[in-house]
């Protein structure tokens, strides 16, 4: 809360002049008595600060984007010229506002897919890998994410990114799970058979 002093100067003149003229005879010229009464009132220095939103990442501030509060200095003399940001009003604010609703929306949806894509995968079943035998239970080489993919791929006609798939080590006959990372929050759990030919 600003704090504020009041200070109060008067100024009185005198009441009355005189005046000498050439005629000879002395006038007396009488003013009214006048009282000016100032009131000088101080408030702590107001910290000028501008709403503004960042067309770009801008090092040690922020993201593209988002709305913050910087000094009227700053965006003057850095952000405005380079085009870093733009200072907010009511249409760029609600413009704003529409725009994340519709990204929270396209997350929504790619989330949804997510889910349907992952359920497709833990109903279809084992997915068959087929590899040399060696001695006994052991098989020649190991199973690789890339050879999930390709199975996935041959029996579903999905594309997969290999880097999504995290699987044991595999270098024996036998069962298997493995995990897709479909999306952030949505993980598939697919069973692998691996048997020697």
């Amino acid at each position: 809360m600003a704090s504020s002093t009041a200070l109060s100067l008067s100024w009185s003149s005198s009441p009355c002049w005189s005046h000498s003229f050439n005629g000879g005879a002395n006038e007396t010229l009488k003013v009214s008595e006048r009282r000016f009464n100032f009131e000088v009132v101080s408030q702590k220095k107001a910290k000028k600060l501008r709403k503004v939103i960042l067309k770009e990442d801008v090092t040690d501030l922020g993201k593209q984007g988002q709305l913050l509060d910087v000094k009227a200095g700053f965006f003057r003399n850095f952000l405005l010229p380079t085009g870093k940001a733009q200072l907010m009003t009511p249409l760029l604010l609600k413009e704003l506002k529409m725009e994340e609703e519709r990204i929270e929306a396209e997350k929504q949806r790619v989330k949804e897919e997510a889910q349907q894509l992952a359920m497709v995968f833990e109903t279809v079943g084992a997915f068959k890998v087929k590899r040399k035998g060696g001695k006994g239970k052991l098989i020649f080489g190991s199973v690789t994410a890339q050879d999930l993919v390709d199975i996935i791929k041959a029996q579903l006609q999905r594309d997969i990114d290999k880097r999504l798939v995290s699987l044991p080590e595999i270098r024996e006959t036998g069962e298997y799970i493995a995990e897709l990372k479909l999306h952030p929050d949505v993980t598939a759990r697919v069973r692998i058979n691996v048997f020697a030919n």
